[in-house]
């Protein structure tokens, strides 16, 4: 099979994944409780002005005739108008989503060279001190809440030791942001060539990158320590090490066998990251695609919480087409049996 084929089958099946999601989206919002009529009118609206805005929402018609309707617009690129801010969600969104990848990536990267070596030599002498250790700083990770550690960061950095600056968006307010080229304000300072800015978003980044890379370090440690421990068992890292292989080659020979699992597995993990940061976009301020999605969620803005919920499941569907993609050229013989 080759990789046009296999995009194209996988394309053919996400198409009615996304329907689906929409759909039970769609339904679940609408039959959830929330009256999003009753949040935009004011307590003392008589019932003709509240029918008024219920008509001009369309949320007087049939739950289908009003997920049709839905479907037909987002084919033409239109998600609607968010109720609160009145702005079109799709506008919303792009404009949002930088800034929630910007973290997203930072963190996976700084998680992942965190976790791959302390989760290969933790492979490397299974329950030795340090397998200990790392399995222990690993279980914490699983373990606490995310709002919690980001809390806990801030009282520690932020109000007890100074060092690092308020919760409170992405950039200092005596920082003028930069024209956006990327949407990350640091990336898009330093093109612009404005030092203090760049220096501002930097300082900004720092905290909420360093909560979020422990947690995706967690279970990252966890798993590579999992797959080293498998592959050191294996027939061929025994053989290398009867014939007398330096420790630092049977190192490098886990690794490289090593590399295409973890690999699927930080990209599977990269699929639901996205909705995760949203707790520690909402804790700084952030301002990104997370905290603007529980808000819409919190006050039933349901126009925004449609677009929220299919940005995360095509942005979910894209990195597991890359992972699977990825694994196709690196590991052709998993073709065989697709």
């Amino acid at each position: 099979m080759t990789v046009l084929q296999f995009v194209a089958r996988r394309l053919a099946l996400t198409i009615p994944l996304l329907l689906g999601i929409i759909f039970i989206t769609f339904m679940l919002i609408r039959i959830g409780g929330q009256d999003a009529v009753g949040m935009l009118t004011s307590p003392l609206a008589s019932k003709q002005e509240v029918d008024a805005i219920r008509a001009s929402l369309g949320l007087d018609r049939p739950l289908l005739e009003q997920f049709a309707i839905y479907i037909g617009n987002v084919l033409q690129g239109d998600l609607g108008n968010s109720w609160q801010s009145k702005q079109p969600v799709l506008g919303e969104i792009l404009r949002r989503l930088p800034a929630s990848i910007e973290l997203l990536f930072l963190s996976i990267i700084l998680g992942a060279a965190i976790g791959i070596p302390i989760g290969l030599r933790a492979a490397m002498r299974p329950n030795g001190l340090f397998d200990q250790v790392s399995r222990f700083v690993s279980l914490i990770g699983f373990s606490v809440p995310t709002y919690w550690m980001a809390l806990m960061a801030l009282f520690v950095f932020y109000l007890g030791l100074r060092w690092t600056p308020p919760p409170m968006g992405r950039i200092s307010i005596a920082a003028f942001p930069p024209k956006p080229v990327t949407g990350s304000y640091f990336l898009d300072s330093l093109f612009a060539g404005d030092w203090s800015a760049a220096s501002s978003a930097g300082h900004y980044l720092i905290l909420p990158v360093a909560v979020f890379s422990l947690i995706v370090a967690a279970p990252i440690i966890k798993q590579t320590r999992a797959i080293a421990i498998e592959i050191l068992n294996s027939d061929y890292v025994r053989l290398a090490r009867l014939y007398g292989f330096r420790p630092q080659t049977i190192r490098r020979l886990t690794l490289r066998n090593a590399f295409t699992p973890i690999a699927t597995y930080i990209g599977s993990e990269l699929a639901t990251l996205l909705a995760a940061v949203s707790l520690v976009e909402l804790v700084f301020s952030w301002g990104g695609l997370g905290q603007w999605g529980l808000n819409a969620i919190l006050f039933g803005d349901f126009a925004a919480v449609q677009g929220y919920v299919l940005t995360l499941a095509i942005f979910a569907t894209t990195i597991y087409l890359l992972v699977d993609v990825a694994v196709l050229v690196l590991e052709p013989r998993s073709a065989i049996s697709k």
